[in-house]
């Protein structure tokens, strides 16, 4: 699993929430998942976050999901789930310590889902990526077929966006994510039809190409990063891109 930043572990304070108790009422990995890297997302999918019990609690009063004799949990027993994770669309990964079950809460869909895990022994690192492709086979149907990566939300990340202008003399954005990989191998490609991210290890980020958009780009990049950081903001500019003020 490629790690984008430097992981950012749970300072003591935190790191010792989690009892052996604790530990078995949680997905397996998943804690010393938290302990090792912290919160971050995860293959730009889901958000690994901290235990919050308070999150769901409101959600048991809005009638957003349908219960019948087939629901995993009743409406009221939302209110004790713990939420363990977001996606970036919005559905909640949760626990019900009551019922022992992990549940998957999705916003656009009227029914919540009881996760029954089938995960192989792991590395203690890959124990938890393993749970989490899992789930996203078994809520999606499909498997992710690109890279393994998680972004640890370092909270010292700095970002600036760009445009490409069209115009008969500048290249597709496609075109230039193609060159920028060429002048720049990165120690990490992800790519699809809407975007491309190039990762690297001396920015502690990488540069997105917004194919959806198809004049955006973004370079996302650790504070301390500032000297690589500025050699890819110059080749940007020298390659057409115009600031975003």
């Amino acid at each position: 699993m490629y790690i984008v930043s430097g992981p950012r572990p749970l300072p003591n304070g935190r790191n010792h929430m989690f009892g052996r108790e604790d530990e078995e009422g949680y997905p397996p990995g998943y804690v010393r998942f938290m302990q090792r890297f912290g919160e971050g997302t995860y293959r730009g999918w889901m958000n690994v976050q901290l235990p919050d019990r308070e999150v769901l609690q409101p959600f048991a009063e809005y009638g957003l999901w349908e219960h019948d004799d087939d629901s995993p949990i009743t409406e009221p027993q939302i209110a004790e789930c713990i939420a363990i994770g977001t996606t970036v669309d919005g559905d909640f990964l949760a626990v019900h310590p009551q019922t022992a079950q992990l549940l998957w809460l999705p916003r656009h869909a009227e029914h919540i889902q009881a996760i029954l895990l089938q995960v192989q022994e792991q590395n203690d690192e890959g124990l938890y990526a393993a749970v989490l492709d899992e789930i996203y086979r078994q809520v999606y149907g499909s498997s992710q077929e690109l890279a393994v990566y998680y972004e640890p939300w370092t909270g010292t990340r700095s970002h600036l966006f760009l445009r490409l202008p069209p115009g008969e003399d500048r290249p597709s954005l496609p075109e230039l994510a193609g060159r920028c990989q060429a002048s720049f191998p990165p120690d990490l490609s992800v790519e699809n039809e809407y975007t491309c991210s190039l990762f690297y290890r001396e920015l502690g980020g990488y540069v997105r190409f917004n194919y959806a958009y198809l004049q955006e780009v973004a370079v996302f990049y650790e504070q301390d990063a500032g000297q690589a950081f500025a050699v890819i903001e110059a080749w940007l500019l020298s390659n057409g891109c115009e600031r975003i003020a």
